[in-house]
């Protein structure tokens, strides 16, 4: 793709390049003097599956434009272009979570984000225990407007409930307030309340080193999309299902904006290669299709 660095504007068919020209664009808005330039991009995460891929295109195209023209942002604002890149160029009105991620990680760690504070703390993951990713390669666009249409209910219900986010409300908030809300606000708010309450419960865990329980809070979580925030997919709910009847798997959840994708699996090391194999073996059976399986560890972020 080649284009005129003094005349960026998004592309109508949806192009890749969009995640690129609206970091440009972002960086220019803010004043940053940006010059012609040849990018060779690679990667092998896995586009479309819900493992934050346009993240991570924006915030390595952020990381080396800051480099090349020596622009200095903070780690924080190098995130909030990002995200401002894909609500603006993209389409995809997203969170902070995916980019924060990229850039925040510490190796070995779990990513905490407080987003009304902006608090970020890196907590040590147990070394006994890695994640897996099982690729159901039934691929998610967020850009259809799914995603939008969620965010747009949770923001009418906080709306019609009188807080700044439904991080302020509880589940008996909703109950006496059921009335008041239509019954896919309802649904969308059970979900963003209860995922609240499980991350928050997660830190305690790890806190207190049981871990092993944390598990439970991923197929909740599952069951939650599934359910209250119906993002999920047959494929997902399958691979869901099979995993945890895997010895050595202790919790499953479909991850990212969900729609298709992939699933996220917390494993213990020592049973990674054989969860690997029969979990391939049980999704070939039922859908005729190899899943793509990644096994890793949490890394630092972007550099």
């Amino acid at each position: 793709f080649e284009t005129n660095i003094g005349k960026i504007e998004p592309i109508k068919s949806k192009h890749w390049a969009n995640y690129v020209l609206g970091v440009i664009d972002e960086l220019q808005i803010r004043g940053n003097k940006i010059e012609g330039f040849s990018f060779d991009i690679d990667g092998n995460l896995p586009i479309g599956a819900g493992l934050a891929s346009s993240a991570a295109f924006e915030v390595a195209t952020a990381v080396a434009l800051a480099k090349m023209f020596d622009i200095k942002l903070s780690t924080l604002e190098l995130a909030k272009i990002c995200q401002a890149a894909e609500h603006n160029f993209v389409g995809v009105k997203c969170g902070l979570l995916d980019q924060i991620s990229s850039l925040f990680s510490k190796k070995g760690c779990c990513t905490f984000i407080d987003f009304r504070t902006m608090q970020i703390k890196n907590i040590p993951i147990p070394k006994e225990y890695g994640f897996v990713i099982v690729n159901s390669l039934k691929k998610h666009a967020l850009v259809r407007g799914e995603y939008n249409e969620r965010r747009a209910s949770c923001e009418s219900a906080a709306k019609k409930l009188s807080v700044k986010a439904l991080r302020d409300v509880d589940f008996d908030t909703l109950e006496k307030n059921k009335g008041i809300l239509s019954e896919i606000e309802l649904k969308r708010a059970m979900h963003i309340v209860g995922e609240n309450g499980r991350v928050l419960k997660a830190i305690e865990l790890i806190g207190k080193n049981q871990f092993e329980k944390i598990g439970e809070l991923m197929l909740e979580s599952h069951e939650s999309s599934r359910k209250y925030f119906e993002n999920s997919c047959e494929e997902l709910d399958f691979l869901v299902r099979k995993a945890v009847s895997i010895d050595g798997c202790i919790g499953s959840r479909l991850s990212g904006g969900g729609f298709g994708g992939a699933t996220i699996n917390l494993v213990k090391n020592e049973s990674i290669r054989n969860f690997s194999k029969r979990i391939e073996k049980e999704f070939r059976k039922q859908f005729g299709l190899k899943p793509q399986i990644i096994s890793f560890e949490p890394s630092d972020g972007a550099k």
